[in-house]
């Protein structure tokens, strides 16, 4: 398992995270998400190194913006 940690923009509720959530759970190989509105941190588990570009589209699409954090 790999987790990847990514820094996410623009979110203000539960209901921003469930929408990340909802986006990212559908990346290929994704296996779990944690993402935290106070913090801005999205976690992101894996089975296989995840394609960091679709998570960010991902996050995207659901109305945020986002990058991988070290």
């Amino acid at each position: 398992m790999t987790t990847t940690q990514f820094q996410v923009t623009g979110m203000t509720c539960g209901h921003c995270e469930m929408s990340v959530r909802e986006e990212v759970q559908e990346v290929a190989g994704v296996t779990g998400v944690e993402v935290s509105h106070q913090s801005g941190r999205l976690a992101v588990t894996s089975d296989q190194p995840v394609d960091e570009a679709a998570v960010i589209a991902a996050v995207e699409e659901a109305g945020y913006q986002a990058a991988r954090s070290a």
